[in-house]
C-alpha cells in the first residue's frame, strides 16, 4: 500500500480510526472481497462523522485517486447485492 487515507484534522482519534476502517473495508472489498453487510455497517459508521454528501465526494475521491478503489461503486455494489452476500469487485 503506497498511499495515505483520507482525513481530517478536526475529527477526534476515535473519529479517525472509524474512516481508515471504513476506508479499509472498501480496499478489502476490492482486494479478497468482503460481505454485503460489513460494507454496510461501515458506511454507516463513515456517514455519522461525514453525512455531507459532499464531503462523502471529496473524500472518496481523494481515496479513489490514490488507490484506485471506488467507494461509490462499492456502496452502490452493495446496496444492490441481498443480504449478508460476499461482494468482490
Amino acid at each position: 500500500m503506497e498511499y495515505e487515507y483520507p482525513f481530517s484534522i478536526d475529527w477526534s482519534k476515535d473519529e479517525i480510526m472509524i474512516v481508515i476502517h471504513f476506508f479499509q473495508t472498501i480496499e478489502q472489498a476490492y482486494e479478497r472481497g468482503a460481505y454485503r453487510d460489513d460494507i454496510l455497517t461501515e458506511y454507516r459508521k463513515f456517514k455519522q462523522i461525514v453525512p455531507s454528501k459532499s464531503e462523502e465526494r471529496r473524500y472518496g475521491k481523494e481515496f479513489e485517486l490514490s488507490s484506485g478503489y471506488s467507494l461509490y461503486k462499492t456502496i452502490e455494489n452493495a446496496k444492490s447485492c441481498a443480504s449478508n452476500q460476499y461482494i468482490k469487485m
